[in-house]
């Protein structure tokens, strides 16, 4: 997701991450049976060495004789054997899965209703966000992995909010807080008067409206929000319903304070913008903060991390969603389940999260408790709020959801969302812009 990675999520994609793991293969006397996984090679090398340990120590367990290939992401090269396997009907057993892929292979995945019903069983109900992403026909049809799953929210500078928006980010969200309700007044007005005194401070949110992944989850997010659906459950286009105005009304006031090379932004504009001094905010996972950690440590002292702001529909976070698939016609099923819930469970997601620093997410709220979150300095406390945790009251999101997944896929591929926002920043009507969203969007829907 060799040399020394930065440590940053983009960057060392194209570095570290580069660097394949050589195949691991675990063999056991008097093994029973064979089981073979692809999964993602991960930017922080020590998540994939903790990860080899566990399966090792599964297979010796079990008498499982099994091999891993850890598969960049670098050039799509896991989503490209994934889609290869599923062409050939043949490959590993089991398979990282990112995002929407799983109802693309929904066909050829084995049924994994028991596994979580089992994980659910035992620590609480996943997201129905992940429900959406991985069921099809009602049967879940993989299972969502802790490694590789990550969240997009609100980093800042301390020193920048409390200086031109007075606003204190420790005392907003601290870390443990006794006051479970401390983060109430952070909603979207409260952010459109943050955004409004850093851009007059020279200092803007570091929001994107490009055509890249960051732009188009942090767009959807705010979306969702405000319960701005552009297309709907059951594939109905809403661009121009009540709540969609309400939202584009907001954000035509919002997107006046985003920098003015916001449509150009790529996935590491940000970052350099939060790290250079140049942005009060950003939303991103703890990578900016860790590069700053490294390269400036006075900057990432001055760096906190918290949820994003509540809407008229309430609190939603993006995110990044990973899942392991079992291929149907893969020669060990029963073993690649047993891995698969193994892999998952509390005992043994918390110290991959360790060695990725915090920066895997748990897909279970009741494992957000875990000590890493925080241990992990500087300053004490920074990337606490990072893990949707209850007492945030918040949910995951995805953007283009819900509308049905063949629809949603082309939505966010063509980023639809940013680029509406994007179109108000240039100074179009809103009229102007949701008659080009209607005519767009009817191409996805005919």
């Amino acid at each position: 997701m060799s040399k020394k990675p930065r440590l940053t999520r983009r960057a060392v994609l194209g570095t570290a991450a580069a660097a394949t793991l050589p195949l691991v293969h675990i063999r056991s006397a008097g093994a029973a049976g064979k089981l073979s996984l692809a999964l993602w090679d991960h930017w922080v090398p020590a998540s994939n060495g903790v990860m080899k340990a566990q399966i090792e120590a599964w297979g010796e367990k079990n008498k499982v004789e099994v091999s891993v290939d850890f598969i960049t992401s670098v050039g799509f090269k896991i989503e490209l054997t994934a889609a290869a396997q599923y062409q050939a009907r043949k490959g590993h057993d089991l398979i990282f899965i990112p995002n929407w892929d799983v109802s693309k292979y929904a066909d050829r995945l084995e049924p994994v209703d028991d596994v979580i019903g089992e994980l659910e069983k035992r620590y609480g109900k996943y997201s129905e966000t992940y429900g959406y992403l991985a069921k099809s026909g009602d049967r879940w049809r993989a299972i969502p992995s802790s490694t590789g799953s990550l969240n997009l929210t609100a980093c800042a500078r301390i020193s920048m909010f409390k200086q031109h928006a007075g606003i204190d980010l420790r005392e907003l969200y601290p870390a443990a807080p006794q006051d479970k309700t401390i983060g109430d007044s952070w909603d979207y007005n409260a952010f459109l008067k943050a955004a409004e005194a850093c851009h007059k401070a020279g200092v803007p949110f570091a929001l994107g409206l490009g055509q890249t992944n960051d732009s188009i989850n942090n767009s959807g997010s705010w979306y969702a929000a405000f319960g701005a659906e552009l297309i709907d459950a059951n594939g109905k286009i809403q661009v121009k319903s009540d709540k969609t105005q309400q939202f584009l009304e907001y954000a035509q006031k919002l997107v006046k304070f985003l920098p003015n090379d916001a449509a150009s932004y790529d996935d590491a504009s940000n970052n350099r913008a939060l790290i250079s001094g140049k942005s009060a905010l950003i939303m991103n996972p703890p990578s900016a903060w860790a590069v700053a950690k490294r390269d400036a440590p006075a900057v990432a002292e001055d760096c906190w991390t918290f949820p994003m702001p509540k809407g008229p529909a309430g609190r939603f976070i993006p995110f990044n969603y990973a899942f392991h698939g079992i291929w149907d016609f893969g020669s060990n099923k029963s073993a690649a389940k047993a891995l698969a819930m193994h892999l998952q469970e509390r005992a043994t997601v918390e110290p991959r999260c360790i060695a990725s620093e915090g920066y895997d997410l748990p897909p279970l709220v009741s494992m957000s408790d875990f000590d890493i979150w925080s241990k992990v300095t500087p300053p004490t406390g920074t990337i606490y709020n990072y893990p949707i945790r209850a007492w945030h009251d918040a949910k995951p999101s995805m953007t283009a959801a819900p509308a049905p997944h063949e629809i949603a896929v082309q939505v966010y591929q063509r980023a639809v969302h940013p680029a509406i926002l994007a179109r108000l920043q240039r100074g179009e009507s809103i009229k102007k812009v949701t008659d080009w969203a209607q005519d767009e969007l009817e191409g996805f829907t005919k």
